[in-house]
């Protein structure tokens, strides 16, 4: 693999190629993963289409609502490190300056209980994506700028979180056991898809991406547990997640 680093801002092909500024941009956007969670987003807060990312895939509206007096966006982000990536890439391009991500993550530790609430702040990077965006390393800091706000906002709403070393990996189907096992001895306590790319991208165009998990799958036993992987499941518990997840980007746009 190509793992040379080049810091130059300018590429052949850039983001500001394909999508171009709007001045009346909001600064903030909320993500996630799953289509029905955005859905719940969009019906509460009457969020309103008000542009699109135009994809091979298909169109992928960008939605807007206001909360109290802030404009907030609303998008559902691509699965995988790279498909994430160039989405935010093209957000930014838009105008946006600051996104808050939350998803699933797969746990290396049974403790951990259901839907908790995880906040990284390292990231093994087992994905290619973020080595175009950042020197080659084990590892990558999570949420280098966000980490103090998101903090201070889990703790004043009384919301119980922990921390976390993650492991971002591009094979979701090649988490062997004894990938498992050496990552929880590392101390790695979580397994995602993006969060070390996320990390690197933020880093590189000098932008806020507060990302945070909510634990499904329990790797940490012989016989896999999907608990809650999937959209369905503990449905209730996950639009309180998307609330919490508004809620923090009114405190990053009051910044």
């Amino acid at each position: 693999m190509y793992t040379r680093f080049e810091d130059t801002q300018e590429a052949v092909i850039n983001p500001w190629d394909i999508v171009k500024r709007r001045p009346d941009c909001p600064k903030v956007a909320v993500t996630c993963f799953a289509h029905n969670l955005i859905a719940y987003a969009i019906e509460k807060y009457q969020a309103q289409v008000y542009d699109y990312l135009h994809t091979t895939n298909g169109d992928k509206p960008i939605y807007v609502c206001k909360i109290e007096s802030h404009r907030i966006a609303l998008f559902m982000s691509g699965t995988g490190a790279s498909a994430a990536v160039n989405e935010y890439e093209e957000l930014f391009a838009l105008g946006i300056e600051s996104i808050v991500v939350f998803g699933t993550c797969g746990v290396l530790d049974s403790s951990i209980k259901d839907c908790a609430i995880l906040l990284p702040t390292l990231a093994y990077r087992d994905e290619g994506t973020s080595f175009h965006y950042a020197q080659a390393s084990q590892t990558i800091a999570v949420n280098v700028n966000t980490h103090t706000q998101m903090k201070q906002f889990f703790q004043t709403h009384a919301i119980a979180y922990r921390e976390a070393k993650v492991w971002t990996t591009d094979g979701f189907y090649r988490e062997t056991r004894n990938k498992v096992e050496r990552m929880k001895a590392a101390g790695y306590t979580c397994v995602d898809m993006e969060c070390s790319a996320l990390a690197a991208l933020a880093q590189f165009r000098r932008k806020r991406i507060a990302q945070f998990f909510y634990s499904a799958d329990n790797l940490d036993q012989k016989q896999w547990d999907k608990r809650s992987l999937g959209n369905a499941e503990n449905i209730e518990v996950k639009k309180n997640i998307v609330d919490i997840a508004m809620q923090l980007s009114l405190q990053l746009a009051s910044e």
